[in-house]
């Protein structure tokens, strides 16, 4: 009897596992269809200068070479990546946190904020980016014309003409649309904690400062890592939010890493008139690098967040 319930329970153990694997294939098939396929194919035509038309030719390392020596403007670009990143970290990440905090009870009234927070998420960026322009367009631009007639400037302010307006726009554009995803984070991450330590600390006297800092930050910090990450990730792979609002304009100074890459693949913009697979392949291998790096030394900083809480 035992040796017939024994295979019994083995045969449905195997059974949940054929079902278990069967139930993942599709997703590990398009994983492999649509990233890691991509990714060998930009390996191995960064080591190719190929335009789409003529026949491609091996070049070793030639691309890589030009990437670190003879083109600043990709590293100008880089630079101005971290550069909107970092504004928006300052900005999206507090307000986020500060609305997650707020919103976060059962009240009918915090869920419809949190719909109305949350709203610009699942708008098309181009759409957001378009918006943005028109807001602050230069001449006809209702910030500009509610600035005049409250007396806050006394000329039109050309928005787009320097990199630091321009980079603002596109900083408060990009905070718009991200902050309700972040802010639905935070709220998950505040609904895990028990009420029963938030009880102890009122017995106990604590005030609203200090439960903050004490209870819920520390409470909140595996949560906090996890969005961080995803913050720095997407804010480098971020690409179509410049492309719509300004191109990179004035001069290219607006241009991150992900659009200068962009434009050399598809010959867009301000990039040369010719396709450069090659060059393109080669500049993505060293952003995914850099990010590689960049995310694990995050991970590595961070390594023991949360392990006393």
């Amino acid at each position: 009897m035992k040796n017939l319930a024994h295979g019994k329970e083995g045969w449905f153990k195997r059974r949940d596992s054929v079902q278990s694997y069967l139930m993942i294939t599709p997703m590990l098939i398009g994983f492999l269809l649509f990233t890691i396929y991509p990714m060998f194919w930009l390996i191995r035509w960064s080591w190719f200068s190929y335009d789409g038309m003529t026949a491609a030719e091996f070049i070793g390392f030639d691309n890589y070479i030009r990437a670190f020596t003879r083109d600043e403007r990709y590293w100008q670009s880089l630079f101005n990546t971290f550069l909107i990143v970092g504004g928006k970290l300052i900005m999206e990440i507090p307000l986020a946190l500060f609305l997650a905090v707020v919103l976060n009870s059962q009240k009918k009234i915090n869920a419809f904020f949190r719909t109305i927070f949350f709203s610009p998420a699942i708008v098309s960026t181009a759409i957001v980016g378009i918006v943005f322009y028109l807001v602050f367009e230069p001449f006809r631009g209702p910030v500009n014309l509610l600035g005049k007639e409250f007396g806050l400037i006394s000329k039109n302010v050309n928005w787009f003409g320097t990199k630091g307006l321009a980079n603002t726009v596109i900083i408060l554009a990009s905070v718009w649309r991200g902050f309700g995803t972040n802010m639905i984070f935070f709220i998950m991450g505040l609904q895990n904690i028990s009420a029963d330590v938030y009880e102890c600390a009122a017995l106990d006297g604590v005030n609203t400062y200090t439960r903050f800092t004490k209870i819920t930050l520390p409470l909140l910090a595996p949560t906090i890592k996890t969005v961080m990450m995803l913050f720095i990730v997407n804010g480098i792979k971020m690409s179509d939010m410049v492309l719509a609002l300004t191109n990179g304009q004035p001069g290219g100074s607006t241009e991150v890493v992900m659009s200068y890459t962009f434009k050399y693949f598809f010959s867009y913009g301000s990039a040369d008139t010719i396709s450069q697979y090659g060059y393109s392949s080669a500049l993505a291998v060293i952003t995914a690098l850099i990010l590689s790096l960049l995310v694990g030394s995050f991970l590595k900083a961070t390594k023991r967040v949360g392990d006393f809480y």
